[in-house]
């Protein structure tokens, strides 16, 4: 299912996208050395509930998950890069972390993500890892003019990957995103131009690129639902969720 939103619903989406990227920078602030994953859930949860929105991930049951997600935000450390289930974990000094928060409100969803590093160690791959998904992120962000095509995104996004030596696994990508988290059309974080679905304003797109520091190979945790990279190494992982309008892009997931 594609959706194109009317003038009414765009402005909801972009309250939506307000919230989700509230949320997420209040838990960026909080989060330090010694902070449980849990806490970050359970804060991530009260806030969800104080602005008026309902998670989209607690009761998500995809394919790809082991039963209900049961938490509400995605809490993925070091080598885990998509979908991290909170658990029992105090975060260290050096920590790559990354918080993916989607939520619907008033009929309309928003998706989001960002790494950062907790503390003050700071490695070269870490920093390197987080630039690049953000520098695709902008590319993609860029290429997604009306009128252009889903391929003109992935290209882009892969361009700026592919040029800073990462490789890039397509299972998963960036999708269409309305009055569900997940719709179509799919966002692969490489493509070629000119190809897929024509953009048109008034639709809502995530774009998330994410990558692993030396393999583009996923392996599924124990817990059913967090992917690591099959190495052990750093991941990081950037999203906006996007409205296509006459003027071109606008990224609705920024903080007020």
């Amino acid at each position: 299912m594609i959706e194109i939103l009317t003038p009414a619903e765009l402005v909801r989406a972009k309250d939506t996208g307000a919230v989700v990227a509230n949320i997420l920078y209040t838990l960026k602030d909080r989060a330090g050395v010694g902070t449980n994953l849990l806490d970050i859930d359970r804060w991530a949860a009260e806030m969800i509930t104080a602005a008026g929105a309902e998670s989209c991930y607690y009761d998500y049951e995809p394919s790809f998950g082991r039963g209900p997600f049961g938490h509400y935000i995605c809490t993925s450390v070091n080598d885990a890069v998509l979908h991290g289930l909170p658990y029992d974990y105090a975060l260290a000094d050096g920590d790559l972390l990354t918080l993916d928060l989607a939520v619907l409100k008033r009929g309309v969803a928003a998706d989001s993500a960002i790494s950062f590093i907790i503390g003050e160690s700071r490695s070269a791959e870490s920093v390197a890892l987080i630039d690049t998904t953000e520098q695709a992120l902008a590319a993609g962000i860029a290429a997604a003019q009306p009128g252009a095509r889903i391929g003109d995104l992935s290209h882009a996004i892969g361009t700026v990957l592919s040029a800073a030596g990462y490789q890039i696994n397509t299972d998963f990508g960036g999708h269409g995103i309305g009055s569900t988290m997940h719709q179509d059309p799919h966002i692969s974080n490489t493509g070629r131009p000119g190809r897929g679905y024509k953009l048109r304003p008034g639709l809502l797109l995530a774009l998330e690129p994410w990558i692993m520091t030396d393999t583009a190979t996923l392996v599924t945790d124990n817990d059913g639902w967090t992917l690591r990279s099959t190495t052990g190494c750093q991941t990081a992982h950037s999203e906006h969720t996007i409205a296509i309008t006459d003027a071109g892009p606008e990224i609705l997931t920024l903080p007020r």
